[in-house]
């Protein structure tokens, strides 16, 4: 007997969902909504709702059935005729909202693959219950979180160290998919009353439904069970194979057999200390792919880093003799350490002097550490929620992705600069060991979430108070040699993920030395001692300039609309105006059309002007014309105007524009709608 159907005894409920596990967030869940809960309105077995461990259970897979939860709650997919679709989806939500914020907690993102899809199809069916169901059609699952995290608190304390962090990721995730779900669902309606006769979604239209509006298929699944259809989902197999070969044949590639040359074997890697060694080709083999023709080493013995962890692999060349083979990437394979080269050499079996491009390797290594020092700096400023979602580490720049629910402000940005400076230039050893798993997870050490570790990992040590991570890449020996580090652009590349690209060593010289004479330069172009403040003077005068500008144009448009008023003509019984004005914006005639309104019945106006040797039209009709003569303006734009004007535009009927190409038609199109009266 699992823990909740536990207490639903012991409470004497007849559902897991109406014990004080869930009746928290049933309850908050009320009072933001303002719908009502109620626990009877559904039939005992929980109200036929997926329990959201089940998802996770199966990780990403496609397969979900009906099935038994622990709690003894059914799991199949609709709730039954007679059930209330509201009480469902506050089960939902609180079942779903848990499975969200501890995963997210342990430190798992939505994202499209693997465990983090997982997620995202299970906060996307929470999202869709309340939109349908309670009529809620902002975020809501975000909200829910201070209830969670008080009510965790003591038994899992990360729910309420990070219920920021969480209820941000939760809250972008709901905001995007929101954007979708409406057209979405009006999509998946057109489909289902198209097909009524075969009570079946096929999987082309299934396939839509998940590429173009992001419903995952389990939730394609439940709103077809709910209108009694099925989902053909060999078909949505298919169509999901076929994107599959799409992409894989545009970068499709052909790898030949491997050629024997001498012992065959693993790669001794001795990169981490010699960057050149005399050794042998094991083998190769050719790959061609639509751009190009490659070849591929394995050296008996390699100074050559491989790609991983996200640092680059190695470039350098092979000097066969007096032959000399540019090598132009490495990377591994299973065991293998492949070096990639253009050409083969003439003498493939004979002795080669492997040697890394030094400048190449010795910016990486800048970087890599400066990598670990950003990491540290950023959990010390921001918080220990910070962790790492992905890198890049090559001899031009560092990238680093971490967890993180806001923008850096300029203030967070310039600690976290100031700080791996200090540690810099303090030129801390690097110390890098072997050590059993255990005791290096038990050190301190921090792990990549998802990356897979042997029983021995190698960690590098940048004082111990510092900085402790799991790493394979090279570094530098001591922190002093990195020189100086700054950081070039912050950025969010995902929900809860933000990005920081840098610069160190003589890149970062040369970017700041750059940025200096530039500075210098506009402090010339100013005739200014201080630019900055120069600068600011300028905004501001800009801004009372363009309030000054504003100002004239109001009482511009003031003008033409008196001269407008008392031009217009009586055509049956329609006050017409027709004229060419000459404003600086489109907006412009628009808001002319707004005034007359204020000031004339039974009225037409068309207004056209020239900007920036473009035509510009707009209509307004006055309501009671659109009814009593069946006027519509944006009938009249689209008919008629955008023809005459080789544009195009829509609107209202009582108010709609266009803009477009010939300016020479503008009379035309007055005397055009003169006509129609």
């Amino acid at each position: 007997m699992g823990l909740e159907r536990l207490v639903r005894v012991l409470q004497e409920k007849t559902s897991n969902y109406d014990t004080d596990i869930f009746s928290g967030t049933i309850k908050e869940t009320e009072k933001i909504t303002g719908k009502k809960y109620s626990p009877h309105q559904t039939s005992p077995d929980g109200g036929g709702l997926t329990n959201a461990h089940s998802l996770l259970n199966q990780n990403a897979s496609n397969k979900e059935k009906s099935s038994i939860s622990e709690g003894g709650e059914m799991l199949a997919f609709p709730y039954g005729e007679g059930r209330d679709g509201a009480s469902v989806a506050f089960r939902v939500i609180a079942d779903h909202i848990r499975a969200i914020a501890f995963t997210i907690a342990d430190g798992q993102l939505p994202s499209n693959t693997g465990a983090g899809y997982v997620i995202r199809r299970i906060l996307r069916r929470a999202a869709r219950y309340y939109y349908s169901y309670l009529d809620y059609k902002q975020p809501l699952l975000h909200q829910l979180i201070p209830v969670l995290a008080f009510q965790f608190k003591d038994v899992f304390p990360e729910l309420d160290q990070q219920q920021k962090f969480i209820a941000k990721v939760i809250r972008e995730e709901e905001e995007s998919f929101l954007r979708t779900l409406e057209k979405g669902l009006k999509k998946i309606e057109e489909i289902i009353r198209n097909s009524s006769s075969s009570k079946t979604i096929n999987g082309k239209q299934a396939f839509e439904l998940y590429d173009t509006y992001g419903f995952p298929v389990d939730l394609i699944r439940l709103i077809a069970s709910e209108n009694g259809l099925q989902v053909d989902e060999k078909g949505f197999e298919a169509e999901m194979q076929q994107q599959k070969n799409r992409s894989r044949n545009a970068t499709a590639i052909n790898t030949e057999d491997w050629v024997n040359v001498n012992r065959a074997g693993n790669t001794s890697f001795i990169g981490y200390h010699d960057l050149s060694v005399e050794t042998k080709v094991a083998k190769y083999r050719k790959v061609i792919s639509k751009t190009k023709e490659q070849y591929q080493l394995v050296l008996e013995t390699t100074p050559f880093y491989a790609e991983s962890g996200g640092q680059v692999g190695d470039k350098g060349a092979l000097l066969f003799g007096e032959e000399k083979i540019a090598v132009t990437d490495t990377r591994k394979e299973n065991d293998l350490i492949i070096q990639f080269t253009d050409k083969l050499p003439e003498n493939i079996s004979g002795p080669v002097r492997a040697s890394v491009d030094f400048e190449s390797r010795l910016n990486t290594t800048y970087n890599h550490t400066a990598t670990h020092l950003l990491h540290a700096a950023l959990r010390q400023v921001l918080g220990k929620h910070v962790s790492q979602k992905g890198s890049l580490v090559s001899p031009e720049v560092l990238r680093f992705d971490f967890s993180h629910f806001s923008k850096l402000t300029n203030e967070e940005v310039r600690e976290v600069e100031i700080l791996v400076n200090e540690k810099i230039r303090a030129n801390i050893p690097v110390v890098i060991k072997e050590l059993p798993k255990e005791e290096a997870m038990q050190s301190g050490a921090m792990a990549l979430f998802g990356e897979k570790y042997g029983d021995i990992v190698r960690v590098v040590i940048i004082d111990p108070d510092y900085s402790i991570e799991l790493c394979g890449g090279t570094h530098v020996g001591q922190t002093g040699m990195i020189g100086l580090f700054t950081i070039t652009a912050e950025s969010a590349i995902a929900a809860g993920v933000r990005r920081i690209e840098a610069l160190t060593g003589p890149k970062a010289i040369e970017y700041i030395s750059e940025r200096v004479s530039q500075f210098k330069h506009i402090g010339e172009l100013l005739k200014a001692k201080e630019p900055l403040r120069a600068i600011e003077k300028l905004m501001d005068d800009k801004v009372q300039l363009e309030k000054k500008i504003e100002r004239m144009e109001a009482r511009q448009l003031e003008i033409i609309r008196k001269e407008l008023l008392q031009k217009n003509e009586i055509i049956n019984g329609i006050r017409f105006i027709g004229e060419i004005v000459e404003v600086s914006n489109p907006d412009s005639l628009k808001k002319i059309c707004i005034d007359i309104k204020n000031n004339l019945d039974h009225y037409i106006v068309v207004l056209c002007a020239v900007i920036d040797g473009k035509p510009f039209v707009s209509i307004g009709i006055d309501e009671a014309v659109t009814v009593s003569k069946n006027m519509d303006a944006a009938k009249i734009i689209r008919d008629i105007v955008a023809p005459l004007i080789k544009g195009g535009g829509g609107g209202q009927k009582a108010l709609a524009s266009a803009g477009g190409q010939d300016i020479s038609q503008l009379s035309s199109v007055i005397q055009s709608v003169r006509n129609i009266l």
